[in-house]
């Protein structure tokens, strides 16, 4: 079953000869459960790709699929809440909330959304991500892997149809990155979690399903 349906996403920066073509006809599908990765060089398109596929910005044209649903369409407004419900995010920054703990960071888009955590489904996730002696500690008291793996954990709270990583590893020495790549490809497979990561790194895509690479806003 396909997830995830792009179709002919074009996307311009700036107007007359600064124009920058960051997207140039940009079609791919991603079925469930597959990990994929994207991979480019800086400036390829990648993360114009995924704000694209995330709905965090709108192309010039074109459409995006989401279990057959056109989330383009929505107002921005109903748009904020289906990414919510609907998509997880992993940054390279981690964008945890400082004045939550461990429990309460992963929950909080649960939260916003007025409805209770499916308890047993977050403490699954929690003992897979190996954070359950830290579900009372803040923040600041984690270590940088530690932190993003609390960031995926969140990512997965809702349930969403699809992760979207931009770079998740970028803050990481190398043994954690591949030490928190490993988990997510765990995840992927033992959740059957849709995933597309963006990365500049092929030694890091290797991990997906499937490598998917873009140059000059195409897929080559």
């Amino acid at each position: 079953m396909k997830i995830l349906r792009a179709e002919n996403l074009i996307k311009t920066y700036g107007e007359g000869e600064s124009a920058v073509e960051a997207l140039a006809g940009v079609s791919l599908e991603v079925e469930e459960g597959e990990f994929v990765a994207v991979v480019g060089t800086s400036g390829s398109g990648k993360s114009t790709l995924l704000h694209m596929l995330g709905g965090l910005d709108r192309p010039d044209s074109g459409k995006v699929y989401i279990r057959n649903q056109d989330i383009l369409s929505f107002r921005d407004e109903d748009l904020t809440v289906y990414r919510r419900r609907n998509i997880g995010f992993i940054f390279q920054n981690y964008n945890l909330v400082p004045i939550l703990n461990v429990y309460e960071n992963i929950t909080f888009p649960i939260e916003l959304d007025g409805t209770k955590p499916d308890e047993s489904f977050i403490d699954e996730i929690i003992h897979t991500l190996r954070l359950d002696k830290m579900s009372k500690r803040l923040p600041n008291t984690l270590s940088g892997g530690q932190q993003q793996r609390v960031a995926i954990a969140r990512a997965l709270s809702t349930k969403p149809a699809i992760v979207l990583a931009d770079e998740p590893t970028g803050n990481l020495d190398s043994k954690t990155s591949m030490e928190v790549l490993m988990l997510m490809q765990t995840i992927s497979r033992r959740f059957n979690q849709t995933t597309m990561m963006i990365t500049h790194n092929t030694e890091i895509a290797q991990m997906a399903d499937r490598i998917i690479r873009i140059e000059d806003g195409r897929i080559i």
